[in-house]
């Protein structure tokens, strides 16, 4: 094995990244993204198609096991969310799951912090995995295209690897800051005065 060879590091750092940020949210799994397929635009080095498929293999395992989890201990994760909430509000989550369960999935995947309490709330509330898997495969396409797109406009704008990876990583942060700025405006507006 070459370690000196940057693909030996960086298939693994974008795959592995995205795992351990999707089941523990310690790391910034789109700058992860957004990183590799910098990397990948201004360099020979990795495969943009690969960092591709490998953020979104990552991102997909991850979000399995987040949503595995409770939901192979599904009573006790329904008690541990349900003891702080109405029984009509379980209700109505229930059935919103019921209607549009795959639309709920993929937007949590899109929202910054939404990923987590969707999956969570899924898993508790006994959604199928017939229906999660497909709709969580389908968030995790999206969500690596996007912050790939990120990576793919900064190494664009710049020939520097180390340039272009920090800005990839600069933009994610910028764009996961301004939506959850506009998702606090929007709770806020609807808060009963």
């Amino acid at each position: 094995m070459n370690w000196t060879d940057p693909a030996t590091i960086g298939y693994p750092a974008v795959f592995g990244g995205v795992l351990l940020g999707s089941i523990v949210p310690v790391v910034p799994t789109g700058a992860v993204v957004g990183a590799g397929a910098a990397v990948a635009t201004t360099t020979g080095h990795l495969s943009l198609p690969l960092v591709l498929v490998l953020a979104t293999l990552g991102a997909y395992a991850g979000d399995v096991v987040t949503f595995g989890i409770p939901r192979l201990g599904s009573e006790a994760a329904f008690r541990w969310i349900s003891r702080r909430q109405p029984a009509e509000r379980l209700e109505k989550a229930r059935e919103q799951f019921a209607r549009r369960g795959w639309q709920l999935v993929v937007i949590g995947r899109l929202v910054p912090a939404g990923r987590i309490p969707v999956l969570l709330a899924a898993a508790a509330l006994g959604y199928p995995w017939r229906r999660l898997l497909p709709a969580a495969l389908v968030a995790c396409v999206l969500w690596a295209t996007a912050y790939a797109l990120l990576g793919i406009l900064s190494g664009g704008l710049f020939d520097s690897p180390l340039v272009a990876t920090l800005l990839a990583t600069v933009l994610v942060l910028l764009v996961t800051v301004l939506a959850n700025l506009i998702a606090r405006w929007r709770r806020k507006s609807k808060e009963p005065v």
